[in-house]
């Protein structure tokens, strides 16, 4: 089954390598036996020494560390296969589900009890308004009747309402930072976030594209040479890359040696760096497995305190910088350090890399503001967008979407929303705050590849929800949901670079 895969991954590898490539002939036994190799790999893993052994128990039970393993392997391997088939059963799902003739999102909804018209949306706008001028009565009679009215498991309106109805109370409650760290400090299953992840990649193209765009970049950027080093800003699981060495697997001529340092934030406890070496550990072993010549090098550290020295840089390799929506958490100016703000200090180092190219993916929003009713506001309408966008992709029963919904979009509204000074760590600018960002710190833009875009354009038409656009402005990839800009692609150089 796998060498099959494989087959598939190959072929879909051909429409992202530059015209001039073409694929060697692959034999099934060759694959075959890299396959062997590989599966001999989990082995090896196991008999790790055993300090990282503890790690392993302190991390996750065993069962559930075998599950991950399994869900690791498979989306490595068939990624795309995946993603092209959930986005299949979604469509079925949906057009299937009870109901489907929904509410639009923000209409008001009469009240079975009492025949009250409930504009959601206008009753979490006044909670705020009473919350910023410290009306806590009015605060508190407002949160009783959104809770009346809002569930997790309704429609977009009501879910967004149920989270966004938590983090106001927290807010009145002056507890939102306790509970935030609470919050994240509460362990969901890496099988349960790989799961949720393959269903975000299937209901919304924003990633999928992203990863598209990032390694068509990388594929052209190292045409013709012979050794290729990738700074990874947000390393997270490390999804992307497994796609990304199979059509470098796939060159002409054979690929390159590959190097990629990954930079993420350490977690807590005394093995910090540990989901970095994993991350590091199973790109090595996928590596081994396609032939790709493979250094890792992790860091566990904040994004700002890595210098330039640090990434052992050698001039002779193409060099890729890449942020797919990380920066967002760096803090701004808005704390009124007197030294730069982190945004700035990550992006001089990057200017002082000299890279062959920096790929720069942004969550496109404005809810990064001091003052909290305009915060609020804008928070509202972005998060409106991502509920409205799984409400019209994802059943309402699906377990993915409930945990979708409440850790990551219900946990980054309560940051938002009830957290203030350096404990607000979602602070998204939109593309146009970034480019002007990007140009003071000396980096100078570059204009997208038409080709990528085509190919781009070309994958969210053929797949994916036809409210889902992706256009361009100002040299930027923009993907759309019903005409708001969610996140944004772009590509820079030093401006000093030839």
């Amino acid at each position: 089954m796998l060498n099959l895969a494989f087959l598939k991954g190959m072929e879909e590898a051909r429409k992202f390598l530059p015209p001039n490539s073409s694929l060697p002939a692959m034999k099934v036994d060759q694959v075959v036996a890299g396959v062997h190799a590989g599966a001999g790999l989990k082995k090896k893993r196991d008999t790790l020494e055993p300090d990282m052994g503890r790690a392993s128990k302190l991390m996750m039970p065993e069962q559930e560390e075998d599950g991950a393993r399994e869900l690791f392997d498979e989306m490595m391997f068939q990624e795309h296969e995946i993603c092209m088939k959930g986005v299949q059963q979604l469509r079925v799902a949906v057009d299937s589900e009870p109901g489907k003739n929904r509410r639009k999102k923000g209409r008001p909804r009469r009240d079975s009890s009492d025949s009250e018209m409930v504009d959601l949306r206008t009753l979490l706008l006044n909670c705020a308004q009473a919350l910023s001028t410290d009306n806590r009565r009015t605060a508190s009679e407002l949160l009783k009747r959104i809770r009346q009215h809002s569930t997790p498991k309704g429609d977009a309106a009501q879910r967004l309402a149920h989270y966004f109805a938590e983090a106001l109370d927290a807010r009145l409650a002056g507890r939102g930072s306790e509970l935030y760290q609470s919050l994240m400090a509460r362990r969901t299953s890496v099988a349960d976030f790989l799961k949720a992840n393959q269903l975000y990649m299937a209901a919304c193209c924003c990633k999928k594209v992203a990863f598209i765009f990032a390694n068509k970049t990388i594929c052209n950027a190292v045409v013709g040479k012979s050794r290729l080093h990738i700074v990874d800003y947000g390393l997270s699981q490390g999804l992307q890359w497994p796609g990304l060495l199979c059509m470098l697997a796939a060159r002409e001529g054979g690929p390159p040696e590959v190097k990629i340092t990954g930079i993420d934030l350490p977690q807590p406890g005394f093995q910090g760096a540990y989901h970095i070496e994993e991350t590091g550990r199973r790109l090595s072993n996928f590596a081994r497995v396609f032939g790709v010549p493979f250094k890792f090098h992790g860091i566990a550290a904040k994004r700002e305190t890595v210098q330039p020295e640090d990434l052992s840089i050698d001039r002779d390799e193409v060099l890729v910088v890449i942020s797919l929506c990380h920066f967002r958490l760096l803090m701004d100016e808005n704390l009124g350090l007197d030294t730069p703000s982190p945004r700035d200090q990550v992006l001089n180092n990057i200017r002082k890399m000299r890279p062959d190219v920096f790929i720069h993916g942004i969550m496109n929003g404005s809810y990064g503001a001091t003052y909290f009713l305009t915060r609020f506001r804008e928070a509202l309408f972005n998060y409106s967008a991502q509920f409205d966008l799984l409400d019209a992709t994802v059943p309402r029963d699906n377990e993915g979407r409930l945990l979708l919904e409440r850790d990551i979009f219900g946990r980054s509204a309560l940051n938002v929303i009830a957290c203030e000074g350096s404990d607000r760590v979602e602070r998204p600018e939109t593309y146009k705050q970034w480019q002007l960002r990007n140009h003071r710190a000396g980096l100078r833009q570059l204009p997208l590849n038409p080709d990528v875009v085509r190919l781009v354009l070309d994958k969210v038409k053929d797949n994916y929800h036809k409210d889902f656009v992706v256009d361009e402005d100002q040299r930027w990839l923009l993907h759309r949901w019903k005409g708001r800009v969610l996140y944004a692609l772009s590509t820079w150089v030093a401006d000093n670079a030839t």
